[in-house]
């Protein structure tokens, strides 16, 4: 059967996914959508995503527990930034806020409002799930 090949290092993989926090919470799932189609090593997911993938064949389900080491790591401090208000322009941040932030030519990143001070917005650049355990499940449709 061809659907019995399984994940290597540089297979094309189609899968479903959810992302969540122990407690329940969903950060992110493409169940009920449009499956992802990536390569593995084109670091569509972290390292320990990845290892947890090998050997999986279409069809296979799978719910990992990760540590925050082997999703997205801990927070680092360097992330946490302090902007003037008057860089949000017309926007009022608010505390708890995924914004999106211009990197100039190298695109955007996401921040969470941490802190608003006075003429200061605390923003952290941090991914939403560093420093925090992750359940990975996967629910495996293709491997190429």
């Amino acid at each position: 059967m061809s659907g019995s090949r399984e994940i290597l290092p540089g297979s094309t993989v189609t899968l479903h996914f959810s992302l969540s926090l122990p407690d329940g919470t969903e950060a992110i799932s493409t169940f009920g959508e449009e499956p992802l189609r990536f390569q593995m090593g084109d670091k569509t997911f972290q390292p320990g995503m990845e290892m947890a993938l090998y050997g999986l064949k279409a069809g296979d389900e799978q719910t990992l527990t990760l540590t925050p080491e082997q999703a997205y790591g801990d927070p680092e401090p360097g992330l946490v930034q302090r902007l003037p208000l008057t860089d949000f322009g017309e926007l009022t941040p608010e505390v708890g806020q995924i914004m999106s932030f211009a990197l100039g030519e190298v695109g955007e990143t996401m921040g969470i409002i941490r802190e608003i001070d006075g003429d200061e917005v605390v923003v952290d650049f941090n991914h939403p799930l560093a420093g925090h355990e992750v359940v990975f499940r996967v629910q495996i449709l293709a491997v190429e």
